[in-house]
C-alpha cells in the first residue's frame, strides 16, 4: 500500500507543480516568437473558396509593447504601416498620405481582409498577464506530447477572446494549436501551428492557419520567411514619424 500511496502523492506534487507553472508555459511558448526583440520577413496567403490572394511584409517587434508591419507587396497596398505603441494602435496609408488611429473597438476587425484580427497580429493583450490559466489536461498534436490550458481574461483585461484553449508541446514550448472563442463560448477560430524549423537561434513553428469555425473554405496562412532575434531596436524606432520613412 506505501508504495501505491507515494505513488499518487508524487503524481499529485507533479501535476500541482504543473498548474503552478501554467503562465511560464505561456510565457516560453509566446515568446518563441518574439524574443526580446526581432526584425523578420513573413507571407500571409488569404484564401476563399474562389480566390486567394498574397501579402508579404517586414516586421519588427520589442518585447510586448512595441512593433511594427511594413507592406511590401502587393503594389495597391506596398507602404502601408502599423505600428503598435503599448495600447495604441496607429495605420499609415500613404496613397492618401493620412495616419488612422486604430481604436480598441476595432481590436476584433479582419486585418487587411484576412482572417486575423487586428489584435492577433500586434497583440495588443499579453497572454500571459491579462489571462488566468488553467491546466486542463495533457494530449498529443502530431507526436508531440502537449499541454492544454485554458485562458480566460481578467476582469477589465483590454482582450478580445472571451475564452482561448492553447496546446503547448511539454519539452519544446511550441504552441501547435489554439481555439478561440467570442464571450457566449462559441467556438470562432481554430489556429493551427507546423512546420517547426530552426529560425535564427530557436525552433519555432514557422507556419500559422488560422482557419474560421463557420465559414467553410476560408483560411488565412502565415509563414515566417526570415526572422532574427534579439536585435538592436529601441523605442525611437516604434514612431509615428518612422512609419512615414521606413521601407
Amino acid at each position: 500500500m506505501k508504495p501505491l500511496l507515494t505513488l499518487i502523492a508524487a503524481s499529485l506534487f507533479s501535476i500541482s507543480s504543473v498548474a503552478q507553472d501554467v503562465s511560464e508555459i505561456i510565457r516560453k511558448a509566446d515568446e518563441k516568437f518574439r524574443g526580446e526583440s526581432s526584425r523578420g520577413q513573413t507571407t500571409m496567403i488569404i484564401e476563399r473558396p474562389n480566390w486567394s490572394r498574397e501579402i508579404s511584409m517586414k516586421t519588427w517587434s520589442l518585447g510586448n509593447d512595441y512593433s511594427l508591419i511594413y507592406i511590401t507587396a502587393p503594389a495597391k497596398e506596398k507602404g502601408q504601416v502599423f505600428l503598435k505603441r503599448k495600447n495604441e494602435m496607429w495605420n499609415w496609408v500613404p496613397t492618401i498620405e493620412r495616419m488612422i488611429k486604430i481604436p480598441p473597438s476595432m481590436m476584433m476587425q479582419s486585418w487587411m481582409g484576412s482572417d486575423f484580427t487586428n489584435d492577433d497580429l500586434v497583440r495588443e493583450s499579453s497572454l500571459e498577464k491579462d489571462y488566468n490559466h488553467k491546466l486542463l489536461g495533457e494530449e498529443t498534436i502530431r507526436e508531440y506530447e502537449c499541454y492544454k490550458i485554458e485562458l480566460i481574461p481578467k476582469i477589465d483585461a483590454p482582450v478580445v477572446w472571451g475564452k482561448i484553449l492553447m496546446w503547448v508541446s511539454k519539452d519544446e514550448y511550441h504552441w501547435l494549436r489554439g481555439e478561440y472563442y467570442d464571450e457566449d463560448e462559441n467556438l470562432v477560430n481554430i489556429e493551427i501551428l507546423s512546420e517547426i524549423k530552426t529560425m535564427d537561434n530557436r525552433e519555432m513553428p514557422t507556419r500559422m492557419e488560422m482557419i474560421p469555425a463557420d465559414k467553410e473554405g476560408h483560411k488565412t496562412v502565415l509563414i515566417f520567411d526570415e526572422i532574427e532575434f534579439d536585435v538592436d531596436l529601441d523605442e525611437s524606432f516604434f514612431s509615428q514619424q518612422n512609419m512615414r520613412r521606413i521601407r
